[in-house]
């Protein structure tokens, strides 16, 4: 009895000191998520009810800004329906163009390296330098992409400058610069087993069955991987649209010039851009607030969906 009533405390202190190190070890974590994500989480939630211009205190205004953002912001449609256009267009178009790509490299007998860098390349372009030469080559009346067409036979379109196609335009910028998928599918493709192309060889298949059979269900768990980060990136959709809006319209830029974002008639308009206009332009923070947590809830729950088995990209079994 007196040897149990002496462990007791002891396996008790040697429980709390791992729990300790335990914590220890996912400090940093804690750190971080607690700076970074859970702090500005409640603050924007906080601030969403209030009415905040950044210079006086915030006062308490209950549901209004809700329901401006919701039932009186007129911009509020568009912005969205743009946002969520570029993630199911944008989103799909690369992945099928990343793997499509990587498909073709790894099948090439030579000359591998060279296309491998050629698609790599305008990935590490940065944004802005991107975009501003984009606009520069699909410009209709100077750039060299009309003139092309034009040559040809072909009618061009105003691109940038046309409601119709600013957002494929934007697409064809985000395809321009597809070498990061290029490089993680070409990973998972090289990394397939060769004994089991061997074994579908050997039954007759061909390159379709290899593929639907061998392949896909190898790289099933990259392509969930590409899925997934590419909706988190393009619900963020914010620099090229900008850019690229404010460069077609051919407004000069200078200091202290504010310019509606969203040109051509709000074609380009997405939700992060509503956010910085309202919060940092207008002041109006709580509603900025608002539509951050919109933007964030959409994310969630098509981050959420993808991730369910059942959405069809992972098998039980991964």
């Amino acid at each position: 009895m007196a040897t149990m009533t002496t462990t007791a405390p002891a396996l008790r202190r040697k429980r709390l000191r791992e729990r300790l190190r335990t914590l220890g070890f996912l400090s940093p974590w804690l750190v971080g998520f607690t700076v970074f994500f859970g702090y500005p989480l409640v603050a924007t939630v906080y601030f969403s009810f209030m009415h905040y211009n950044q210079i006086k205190a915030p006062t308490f205004v209950g549901l209004r800004n809700w329901r401006y953002v919701l039932e009186q912001m007129p911009l509020f449609g568009p912005a969205l329906w743009n946002t969520l256009w570029l993630v199911v267009v944008m989103v799909a178009l690369r992945v099928v163009f990343g793997l499509g790509i990587g498909l073709l490299i790894t099948k090439i007998k030579s000359g591998a390296g060279f296309f491998r860098t050629a698609f790599y390349l305008p990935y590490l372009a940065p944004p802005v330098a991107a975009t501003v030469a984009f606009v520069f080559l699909l410009n209709p009346a100077t750039g060299p992409v009309n003139d092309i067409l034009g040559k040809v036979g072909i009618d061009a379109p105003n691109w940038f400058n046309d409601p119709a196609w600013a957002k494929p335009s934007l697409v064809l910028l985000s395809l321009w610069g597809i070498g990061d998928l290029m490089v993680i599918f070409m990973a998972a493709l090289l990394d397939v087993p060769k004994e089991q192309y061997e074994a579908a060889e050997l039954d007759g298949a061909g390159a379709f069955t290899k593929f639907r059979y061998v392949t896909w269900p190898s790289i099933t768990p990259i392509v969930m991987f590409a899925v997934v980060t590419g909706v988190v990136q393009t619900m963020q959709y914010y620099t090229q649209a900008l850019v690229a809006g404010k460069l077609a319209s051919g407004v000069s830029i200078g200091p202290g010039t504010v310019i509606e974002p969203g040109y051509p008639d709000h074609s380009t308009l997405t939700v992060p851009q509503l956010v910085y206009s309202l919060g940092f332009q207008n002041f109006n923070t709580g509603a900025a607030c608002v539509l951050s947590l919109v933007l964030f809830a959409i994310a969630m729950a098509v981050t959420t969906l993808l991730m369910r088995r059942r959405a069809g990209l992972l098998s039980a079994d991964d």
